[in-house]
């Protein structure tokens, strides 16, 4: 009998009978690879294909990005009113939502993530969308009518041109909205290129977005892999900004890619990402947040709460709490709705995870739970066991990097500066947690903790209207919110005179 709460694979949850087919979206039209190069993904949960992906090269790139810089420079998208933008960005919304059940199955098929999840993503989305909407028609510049009588001030905020937007596998249809609808409603024209692994749901939008009438060019997706295509999108000189979504390395090699050309770049990259627990915590509380935080999407997220610093005062008890409610947590059949836990992207990844657990119990840490390949009845997929992990030294590998699955690495502290000393021990800095009833030490930590969001008593609570982003190397730019519409406009001022009152620079007067 195992020890972990293991949902077999159900019935009526079989894969399609018709493979998806993806292919490009450029200038308003669907193409095949002008190579005729396919690839097939395979549903990592279940082993059988789901799509078949037209695989993209420097063609495709560059009829994108050619239709995109028409459709910013002749088609007149960046000058259409903020209304008509926001009209199209609700329709898709709409659509969103009509079809919700069909994208998160498709998610789910080639993620391997829980269905249930993917639904509330895809739903997510859509709130996404219509608050962009809104900030099309609420986007505005500044006046400055304070510089004399003979002077007025405009800051204008104008779109920054063609964007490219590169997305990952882990949420594939969210982060694309976190992106997308915020670079329209400021009025640039895009090239999207999602993940190899995960493309359908990608292309199931630029379907949406045909839809709902956006005009051809001013949105382009290009499927293929990072090499050449995603290269090819960040170093064109005809494109001005780059966002992009993924691992550090990756967001580093963009970076120095875009900078021969020096356009904008915008990066939300990995995270090593702490939970707090003081000793006046909340710990049921505490506890469900931990499990949620380090096995929501299989650890799969840039967001996960796979470090865990604990009070010595309460370690113990904490950690039993924690490998006890991990056992509890529904694994296994991501179409079965009652999982919360589903498969690892690929077999290399499941094999990149469970390399970190071997090494760190080859340096002595404790496997307090999992540590193991994860067999679900039914499925011929890869599963990785919920995993805790004790014992650690602050400098083991298991605990700095991002190890990206349901591994949970556990850390001691005595003092409020050793925890903080701790937090900030790390490359990354995405976001943080702190677990206390005390105001003044929730307050303490949000200000002295080095990340881009801090939670206080609460984990992984996103809201359309609060930025999201990092420090250090988890990043630069934010997504979401104003700020994130922020990311796509260039601050123009414009100085004008009142009249004719100039003083001459050079004095013609005849001398007497």
């Amino acid at each position: 009998m195992t020890e972990f709460n293991v949902i077999a694979a159900g019935s009526g949850n079989e894969l399609p009978k018709r493979i998806f087919r993806a292919r490009h979206f450029i200038d308003g039209t669907w193409r095949s690879s002008a190579a005729g190069k396919t690839v097939e993904r395979c549903s990592p949960a279940h082993g059988g294909v789901v799509s078949r992906i037209a695989l993209g090269g420097k063609a495709e790139v560059d009829a994108a990005i050619a239709a995109a810089r028409r459709a910013f420079d002749k088609d007149g998208w960046p000058h259409l009113p903020g209304r008509e933008r926001a009209a199209i960005l609700l329709r898709v919304a709409q659509f969103i939502e009509r079809d919700r059940d069909r994208i998160a199955r498709m998610e789910t098929l080639e993620s391997g993530k829980p269905i249930s999840q993917a639904e509330a993503e895809i739903e997510g989305a859509a709130d996404l969308w219509r608050y962009a909407a809104s900030l099309a028609r609420t986007l505005h510049g500044d006046s400055h009518n304070s510089l004399g009588s003979d002077m007025l001030g405009l800051v204008l905020k104008e779109p920054v041109g063609v964007v490219s937007i590169i997305t990952p596998w882990n949420f594939p249809f969210l982060i694309v909205s976190q992106k997308l609808p915020f670079a329209l409603a400021a009025g640039c024209t895009a090239v999207v290129k999602p993940s190899e692994l995960t493309p359908s749901t990608t292309v199931m939008l630029g379907e949406l977005l045909a839809e709902a009438g956006i005009p051809p060019g001013v949105v382009n997706i290009v499927l293929g892999l990072g090499h050449p295509v995603g290269t090819a999108m960040t170093a064109d000189a005809r494109v001005n900004m780059v966002t992009f979504t993924g691992s550090t390395a990756v967001g580093k090699s963009i970076a120095a890619t875009a900078s021969a050309t020096l356009k904008k770049v915008s990066l939300e990259l990995g995270g090593k990402n702490p939970q707090v627990i003081f000793p006046d915590a909340d710990l049921e509380s505490a506890v469900d947040a931990i499990v949620f935080g380090v096995y929501f999407n299989a650890g799969e997220c840039c967001n996960s709460g796979s470090r865990l610093i604990v009070h010595e005062g309460i370690a113990e008890e904490v950690l039993s709490r924690v490998v006890a409610l991990s056992r509890k947590v529904p694994f296994g059949d991501p179409l079965d709705p009652e999982t919360r836990v589903g498969a690892i992207i690929s077999s290399a990844h499941h094999d990149k995870i469970d390399g970190y657990v071997r090494q760190a119990v080859g340096q002595g840490a404790r496997l307090e739970l999992g540590g193991q390949t994860f067999c679900v009845p039914g499925l011929d997929g890869q599963f990785y066991q919920p995993t805790v992990v004790s014992g650690l030294s602050a400098d083991m590998a298991i605990a700095r990097d991002e190890v990206f699955g349901p591994v949970l690495s556990v850390l001691n502290f005595r003092s409020f500066d050793e925890a903080i000393a701790l937090v900030n021990d790390a490359e990354y800095g995405l976001s943080a947690g702190v677990w206390s009833d005390n105001v003044h030490t929730c307050l303490d930590f949000a200000r002295k903790a080095r990340a881009g969001t801090v939670w206080t008593n609460t984990w992984m609570d996103g809201f359309a209207e609060l930025p999201f982003g990092g420090v250090r190397e988890s990043g630069l730019g934010r997504e979401l919110g104003r700020y994130g519409l922020e990311e796509f406009l260039e601050v123009k001022t414009v100085t004008m005179r009142v009249g004719h009152t100039r003083k001459p620079w050079v004095n013609v007067a005849p001398r007497t």
